[in-house]
């Protein structure tokens, strides 16, 4: 490793251990011993099997979100539409679930996958369509269509797809083929906790995607688009066309929330079921430095916390489980600050 990039990586630790001290700190001015409340968001995190099963499964989904953010961020692209990219996917694999009950054995799950990453990608084509050949911005066009995956599942599963066994705004049930849980040995294993073999499969995800970014041509030129897109396009590189590749490779990652959620957990999609994992995304792929295999723990430490808050409002008496949101939010202060300081040690060793 650099030694710039070690440094790197020492300011980033440091800034993600004083935005946890900064957290539990704000819980001593609220008259609890952040001591005992550290205590209760490791036991509740990790305390069983059960409560790490649940810690994973509250993982996976962002780090699914994490490595789309972290695509786009790479070819240079703030997306922030992963919410309405995995909703998107989510139901599209639960269509298939449902319109196509019978087929049959591992070609099931497959399908649904496949229809949760084109559905995803075709969502998130649409504002980099907008980004590479009309110039606009995709922060404001994914934010739109966040509000518009929002209303066009609500229609479509009220509609069509609605569960008569159901008062809840939910898809019908899945063909049995397409439920992963029922032959799952990571599931078995954690017990009742909704942990599935997509946790597994999301480090595959991870891994495959570090890859193709640090070992592949099409990477390189990717990543060059992000760096310097001037240079990139004196280089001969493509750099709408990637970019565009970048979005819709971001939003079929994004739709792959479908395998943890709906094929893994409940066979159906529900609408509302999300807690805010593609906006904790974009905190897990800033906090890993757009790094896919960083994601990970970044991924399990933002599952961790938001586990581990939930005995807050039993455990102690001033404060609650959105104590979870603030530490979040001073983590990602402290890490972006952080990266000031490798920029201040360098320009220090060149000054004479």
């Amino acid at each position: 490793m650099p030694k710039h990039g070690f440094i790197y990586t020492i300011s980033t630790l440091l800034g993600l251990a004083l935005g946890i001290i900064a957290g539990l700190v704000v819980t001593k001015f609220a008259g609890e011993n952040p001591l005992h409340v550290l205590q209760v968001i490791i036991h509740s995190a990790f305390g069983s099997r059960y409560d790490l099963g649940l810690t994973l499964f509250y993982a996976t989904p962002l780090i699914f979100c994490g490595l789309s953010v972290a695509m786009a961020l790479n070819a240079g692209l703030f997306s922030i539409g992963a919410e309405g990219q995995l909703n998107i996917g989510a139901l599209a694999a639960a269509a298939v679930g449902a319109c196509l009950p019978n087929v049959p054995g591992i070609l099931a799950p497959c399908l649904a996958l496949l229809a949760a990453a084109l559905a995803g990608g075709i969502w998130a084509w649409i504002p980099g369509w907008l980004r590479v050949v009309k110039g606009s911005h995709e922060v404001i066009n994914t934010i739109m269509m966040n509000f518009i995956a929002y209303a066009f599942c609500g229609w479509i599963v009220r509609v069509y797809l609605q569960n008569p066994a159901s008062q809840n705004p939910e898809t019908k049930d899945m063909g049995a083929a397409y439920f992963i849980r029922a032959h799952d040995p990571i599931a078995h294993f954690f017990g009742d906790a909704p942990v599935s073999m997509a946790f597994p499969i999301a480090l595959l995800i991870a891994l495959l995607l570090w890859l193709f970014l640090e070992k592949t041509k099409l990477g390189f030129e990717l990543k060059a688009c992000g760096e310097n897109e001037d240079a990139a396009k004196l280089a001969g590189i493509p750099v709408k066309r990637l970019r565009l590749l970048a979005m819709v490779l971001a939003g079929a990652l994004a739709g792959w929330v479908a395998l943890p959620e709906v094929l893994g957990n409940v066979g159906r999609y529900r609408i509302g079921f999300s807690a805010d994992y593609g906006f904790i995304g974009i905190a897990v792929a800033l906090l890993a430095q757009n790094n896919p295999l960083l994601v990970v723990p970044a991924g399990i430490l933002f599952g961790a916390l938001h586990k581990g808050a939930g005995d807050l409002d039993i455990e102690t008496e001033h404060v609650t489980r959105d104590l979870s949101l603030i530490i979040q939010a001073l983590v990602i202060l402290s890490v972006s600050l952080s990266a000031y300081f490798p920029l201040w040690w360098m320009n220090r060793r060149k000054k004479p």
